[in-house]
């Protein structure tokens, strides 16, 4: 049996486990409702379903920020940056070089963000400071406007 000090880390820990995984879900939940109406929105709305499938839905994070304008280019489109960040994601536990990969990770959702904010604003200057919102708070300015934009049409390609 521990101390009284030891048993208080061992409980705190626990706690704050249980606390960051409450925090997971429910930032996986708004991600999905957000790309499940944006989807079904903007496209491609046979494939919103997959908003709800975890690591797949990044697939329709990269058919937001498509530049294609053919329905079938924006899927293929998406699933090539899809696999890219998948096997980025995977290079990244590596040693020694996965920082690269981190990096590589980090360029690719900023741009995506950049994207998905600039199809809903319009404007270049305005998703660059969204960026850097959602980048400062954590994803919750994000969370805070897809909420708000999700059942809107973009307004640029």
């Amino acid at each position: 049996m521990g101390s009284y000090w030891e048993d208080n880390v061992i409980v705190g820990l626990i706690g704050g486990f249980f606390v960051l995984l409450v925090l997971a879900l429910i930032c996986y939940i708004i991600t999905a409702i957000i790309y499940y109406y944006t989807a079904k929105t903007n496209g491609p709305n046979d494939l919103a379903f997959l908003a709800w499938i975890p690591i797949i839905n990044y697939y329709l994070f990269f058919a937001f920020g498509s530049k294609k304008t053919e329905p079938d280019e924006i899927k293929k489109d998406a699933l090539i940056w899809a696999v890219i960040y998948a096997v980025l994601l995977v290079i990244s536990f590596i040693p020694l070089i996965g920082w690269l990969a981190n990096l590589a990770l980090l360029a690719i959702f900023v741009y995506y963000l950049y994207r998905l904010f600039y199809r809903w604003t319009g404007e270049s200057g305005k998703a660059v400071l969204f960026v850097i919102l959602s980048l400062i708070t954590l994803g919750i300015f994000f969370y805070i406007y897809g909420l708000i934009k999700k059942s809107e049409k973009f307004v640029a390609e």
